[in-house]
């Protein structure tokens, strides 16, 4: 499904076909000139090869907006670099590469649940959720009288991907993390 929008519409995350590709923008700038028409400087994904570039478009400029269909599925396992999800309606497992998901693979738990969004019978990627509970499995002991201060020190989690954390953190806590920016948000309730 696809509708026309143009410049001013853009937001970060839209997808747009543009060069005989599907492209994601990751960012974007309105500029205005003194005399000149306005532009608009964007930082665009392909979504079929993963390249970047910077661009820039007159405003007003039109394309065509691709709408992915969504479908819910949860995550299963991993099995050698295909990752493994099953989809929630017909319990079908749906092998997915790493190259698909680029980062969002690195905040995959176990039974996550998840939308795998598909364009044309091809699956693109999947959204998941804005924040995700992660175990930290190595990080530097904490010491008496750490607390919350613009310091930290980096811990591992149970994915393998490596962020910053508050000094009181240890090894076997639960932290929720905001998978948009990769930062630690709080220590999970127990």
């Amino acid at each position: 499904m696809a509708q026309v929008v143009d410049t001013s519409d853009f937001y970060t995350g839209m997808k747009i076909r543009w060069q005989e590709g599907i492209w994601e923008v990751i960012d974007f700038q309105h500029h205005k000139m003194g005399r000149g028409g306005a532009t608009v400087r964007t930082k665009m994904k392909n979504l079929d090869s993963g390249s970047i570039i910077e661009n820039s478009f007159r405003s007003g400029e039109r394309f065509e907006r691709i709408i992915f269909d969504e479908k819910p599925a949860q995550f299963s396992y991993m099995s050698g670099d295909d990752y493994i999800f099953m989809d929630l309606s017909t319990y079908d497992e749906l092998p997915i590469t790493r190259e698909v998901l680029g980062t969002v693979a690195d905040y995959l738990v176990e039974n996550m649940e998840v939308q795998i969004e598909s364009f044309e019978g091809r699956i693109m990627g999947i959204e998941i959720p804005k924040s995700v509970e992660m175990k930290v499995i190595d990080t530097p002991p904490g010491f008496k009288g750490d607390t919350v201060s613009s310091s930290g020190k980096p811990a591992k989690l149970e994915t393998g991907i490596t962020i910053t954390v508050p000094l009181f953190i240890n090894v076997d806590d639960t932290i929720i993390v905001d998978t948009r920016t990769g930062q630690y948000i709080e220590r999970a309730k127990k």
